[in-house]
């Protein structure tokens, strides 16, 4: 049936015995999914989905979001056995869901994201919740996770290249060349440096 295939459920209503119509019944998706699952697939990631629905629902879903992959008619277990699996092949996997049912799921993810609308249980096993429930703030997500890990590799970077510099400098290395940093200055060059990476940790905010 037509509608079927659309991933509605199809419900009839009778009159006296006979057949009289129909309606058909089907989640509306947000339509932020689609971009947000464009906006990962352009990140480097592959979306898939793990779900209860039957194919026909999945199908339906998969196509109109743009998804790699889905697996229709999952069971809890079964979909914290697929997140595994993933996981067997060196990948790593971030779960996305709301329900009781994804909850073994999100906690054994490497990072679990919750739902904020969701149930508890779900909320409570994930380790990121997405307070306004849209799927585009999960994009911002990893790009704050990746721009903070340039940030940690840049301090990490001058910090460790100052101290290579200064400290022997400090400890009178160079004294024969006439070259001494005073403790005063080597002070004031420490509290500059510590400054330095305040400020561009702070630029995170941009």
């Amino acid at each position: 049936m037509e509608l079927e295939s659309q991933g509605k459920t199809v419900v009839f209503v009778m009159v006296d015995g006979v057949a009289a119509g129909c309606l058909a019944l089907a989640d509306i998706i947000r339509p932020e999914s689609r971009p947000a699952i464009a906006r990962l697939k352009q990140l480097g990631m592959r979306c898939i989905m793990l779900t209860g629905d039957n194919k026909q629902v999945a199908a339906w879903v998969a196509g109109e979001t743009g998804l790699d992959e889905y697996f229709a008619g999952m069971l809890p277990a079964g979909k914290t056995d697929k997140v595994k699996e993933i996981q067997s092949r060196g990948l790593v996997v971030a779960m996305t869901g709301d329900g009781i049912n994804d909850a073994p799921a999100l906690a054994q993810a490497d990072v679990g994201i919750a739902i904020g609308a969701g149930t508890d249980v779900a909320i409570e096993a994930a380790d990121i919740i997405l307070v306004k429930s849209n799927p585009l703030d999960i994009t911002a997500v990893i790009g704050l996770t990746r721009a903070t890990y340039r940030k940690l590799v840049q301090n990490l970077v001058w910090a460790s290249g100052y101290n290579i510099f200064a400290i022997p400098l400090a400890a009178g290395v160079l004294y024969r060349s006439g070259i001494v940093l005073s403790p005063p200055l080597g002070a004031a060059l420490m509290s500059l440096s510590t400054v330095i990476v305040a400020i561009n940790a702070r630029l995170l905010r941009f």
